[in-house]
């Protein structure tokens, strides 16, 4: 999110907008449900600021409530609807990620950068191997995924310090990179050779691989991924099978990308 100092500085910044905002932020796949204090806890609001905001949304339907415990509709998924219906990278890319997920029998993501998070825009799913379930909008933080690294070693170099200085490395698993000069060597390398592979840093057991996909200008538009087990897959097939694939894959879902649409 925007420093709310230098957005509120220009007289231009909606207040209340962003804390609606942050109420609906305040549900995810962990907190489905929540209470009124649960709320005002997790968005930093005072109880009846936050009953408020809860109030107005169940107006205006985006949320519900049993009477003590409150929780989006699906409605909700209108707010994001304009911007996945505008952006038509998610359906030239789906195909691509069909077939590759036939080839590997693993599940196929493609992701965006927004801030320091990568967020989900298509999926191909086959078996679950997260203890959180993954979907369109699903976000994770980059700097401890696949998809995410080959995201932040595309952006210029000013870009990456901001985002760096502003976003701690958090510590998901005991292999995870929280020290950023060993962050920025990772990235040097993925910047280099075209694709990053993860092994358990966002969880344990979870390996994947990424490459990035370019528009036509050049520029990173997202992120395609293969993730897998460590118990079903080792480092150097993962490397020597999957990757080839992977790259195939990217380089087709570019020249449709380039073909249709206008990014």
């Amino acid at each position: 999110m925007s420093d709310a100092g230098t957005e509120t500085s220009s007289g231009e910044f909606v207040q209340s907008l962003a804390r609606g905002l942050a109420v609906i932020r305040a549900f995810d796949a962990t907190h489905a449900e929540l209470s009124l204090s649960d709320v005002a806890r997790r968005t930093e609001l005072t109880r009846a600021a936050a009953r408020r905001f809860l109030h107005t949304l169940e107006a205006l339907g985006y949320v519900r409530s049993d009477g003590r415990l409150f929780s989006l509709t699906p409605r909700v998924l209108d707010l994001g609807f304009s911007y996945l219906s505008a952006l038509s990278l998610p359906e030239i890319v789906q195909p691509h990620l069909e077939k590759l997920s036939r080839e590997v029998d693993e599940s196929v993501s493609a992701a965006v950068l927004d801030g320091a998070d990568i967020v989900y825009v298509a999926r191909v799913p086959t078996r679950r191997i997260m203890s959180v379930r993954i979907t369109i909008g699903t976000r994770f933080p980059a700097a401890a995924t696949s998809m995410g690294r080959v995201l932040l070693a595309s952006l210029p170099p000013d870009a990456l310090d901001a985002l760096l200085e502003s976003s701690p490395l958090t510590a998901h698993t005991d292999r995870t990179i929280t020290n950023p000069l060993e962050l920025r060597e990772h990235l040097e390398r993925v910047r280099e050779q075209g694709w990053a592979l993860v092994d358990s840093e966002l969880e344990t057991g979870l390996r994947s691989i990424a490459a990035p996909l370019h528009a036509r200008s050049g520029k990173v538009v997202a992120a395609v991924n293969i993730s897998t087990s460590a118990s079903r897959d080792s480092l150097e097939h993962v490397r020597s099978a999957y990757l080839p694939l992977l790259l195939d894959t990217v380089r087709a879902a570019q020249t449709d990308l380039a073909t249709c649409s206008t990014l």
